[in-house]
């Protein structure tokens, strides 16, 4: 993690730890019963916490364990760990963890774009954390508008991969399709190309240039 992150996880940590963790936690009395936290199986407690394992309370005292694994290994699915923020509300919990988690989320994306490939855990491209983020609840606007002045050859190659990712047949609209297909992406994606031909992605970024203006 970089430095911006390594602070990010710490807020994360300070806002949520008045909640206490719970070795074991209780299941659903039918289905499941008492389940303890294993660090080494974080996936399948994630997959259920909040839903038949756990409270609320019990979702806050792991959220930056699991947040934190989230930015350093791909054991985990970033879109059902944000997607239990969402089940949990959490844009009515105090201001300090709201703000929190959107501080941990900035950083993340700030991250991912400053380096090719994406060094950035379970977040393996844009796709993957937009996506993650709409499970959690939240828009993608800022998140278009921080890329919007990210200006770097790694976040120009995200940029191409995603356009060169997407599905153009499928006309829903979308905020993400439309921003790619605005005339700031196109005229990005043409500068990115005049200064990167010569680069083993330059045809990445021609090939995306041609479907965003087509």
């Amino acid at each position: 993690m970089d430095g911006d992150l390594i602070v990010a996880v710490a807020r994360l940590r300070d806002a949520f730890v008045r909640y206490p963790d719970r070795a074991v936690l209780d299941g659903c009395p039918h289905c499941r019963g008492q389940v303890p936290v294993d660090g080494h199986d974080l996936f399948s407690l994630a997959i259920s916490l909040g839903n038949t394992v756990g409270s609320c309370d019990d979702l806050k005292s792991l959220l930056p364990l699991l947040l934190g694994r989230l930015a350093t290994s791909t054991e985990l699915d970033p879109a059902i760990v944000l997607g239990k923020l969402r089940r949990g509300q959490w844009h009515t919990w105090p201001e300090a963890e709201q703000d929190a988690i959107d501080g941990y989320l900035d950083a993340v994306w700030r991250s991912l774009l400053a380096t090719y490939p994406s060094q950035v855990g379970s977040f393996l491209d844009p796709t993957t954390f937009l996506d993650a983020v709409v499970a959690g609840g939240e828009s993608v606007t800022r998140f278009l508008g921080i890329w919007d002045v990210t200006h770097s050859s790694a976040a120009d190659r995200h940029l191409a991969d995603t356009v060169n990712g997407l599905n153009f047949a499928d006309r829903r609209p979308t905020t993400l399709v439309t921003w790619l297909r605005s005339e700031t992406v196109r005229d990005r994606l043409y500068r990115a190309f005049e200064r990167d031909h010569a680069m083993s992605w330059g045809d990445d970024l021609a090939r995306a240039y041609d479907l965003v203006r087509s």
